[in-house]
């Protein structure tokens, strides 16, 4: 215990938010295959839920602003790019539900 009172009491409380952040973020990204895992096994096929666009999203857009923090220029690039593909799976969803929309009577 007294490891951890150690470096608690010689972390401040931006490192502890900004870790906090970062163990929260790779949780939400994490959970994205559980969601694509249990998807997948329901149908007895491989499918991309939604669900895994908005926690690829989340996890990706916390993760980024983590990796902005800690000044990490290949995480970020990789970061950064990931967003561009979920935001254009999402936009591709959301188009063609509304189009789905306008086809109903």
């Amino acid at each position: 215990m007294s490891l951890f009172t150690n470096w608690f009491a010689q972390t401040g409380w931006t490192e502890i938010a900004w870790l906090t952040v970062g163990f929260l973020a790779q949780a939400l990204f994490s959970a994205r295959f559980l969601v694509q895992w249990i998807a997948s096994e329901r149908v007895r096929k491989s499918i991309v839920p939604e669900a895994f666009w908005y926690f690829s999203a989340g996890g990706g857009a916390m993760l980024l602003a983590y990796a902005i923090w800690r000044q990490d220029p290949v995480f970020i690039l990789g970061q950064a790019f990931g967003l561009v593909v979920y935001a254009r799976n999402i936009y591709f969803i959301w188009t063609e539900r509304q189009a789905e929309n306008r086809a109903e009577p």
